[in-house]
């Protein structure tokens, strides 16, 4: 019912292309566990299946990116909500790109950096897994939500950083490095 990897093979790398949807594990000593959904065109495949990177909009808070400060490991996972059924989990250890960074300029040509990206992660694959998925329900994408990209438009570029920029803590205390500007303004 389910096989491992050691990378991203090209026939699960069309599978994750085709997902609209995706969740994020993360977890630091003393720490919340942190699990948020993910969607909007932001995963990208990297390096023959060996690394993968995902952007980051400014939101609720920023917990991934102390969780992968603190400890590193992080897990991605997919879920066929139609046909053939099929659960895949990336394993691996993470990081923050801000746009300050060297490497960001090359990771983010990956991606269209719009209004709201505020760093994107990039994973380095431990191993990956396949489950069978035949209890995920069959659903049906109606469409994409526009709320968090209409939010980002509206907002200055100078109130952004500040709501987003000057978060220097997790909800548990963990320590959160701020972009010291964003991609877009």
């Amino acid at each position: 019912m389910s096989d491992f990897f050691d990378h991203i093979t090209p026939e699960h790398a069309a599978f994750i292309a085709r997902q609209p949807l995706f969740f994020v594990a993360t977890a630091a000593p003393g720490a919340r566990i942190n699990l948020s959904p993910k969607g909007m065109d932001s995963f990208r495949v990297l390096d023959e299946g060996r690394a993968c990177a995902y952007l980051d909009y400014g939101g609720s808070g920023n917990e991934t990116h102390a969780h992968l400060a603190a400890d590193g490991r992080i897990t991605i996972m997919f879920c066929a909500f139609d046909q053939p059924p099929l659960i895949y989990r990336i394993y691996g250890h993470g990081r923050a790109v801000l746009p300050q960074d060297a490497d960001w300029a090359a990771l983010a040509s990956h991606f269209t950096i719009e209004r709201g990206v505020r760093q994107i992660f990039h994973i380095s694959v431990d191993s990956t897994q396949t489950s069978c998925g035949w209890a995920v329900p069959r659903m049906q994408l109606v469409e994409e939500r526009q709320t968090l990209r209409k939010f980002h438009r509206q907002e200055e570029p100078a109130m952004r950083l500040a709501k987003y920029g000057e978060r220097t803590r997790s909800i548990d205390g963990l320590a959160v490095t701020p972009p010291a500007f964003l991609p877009y303004d």
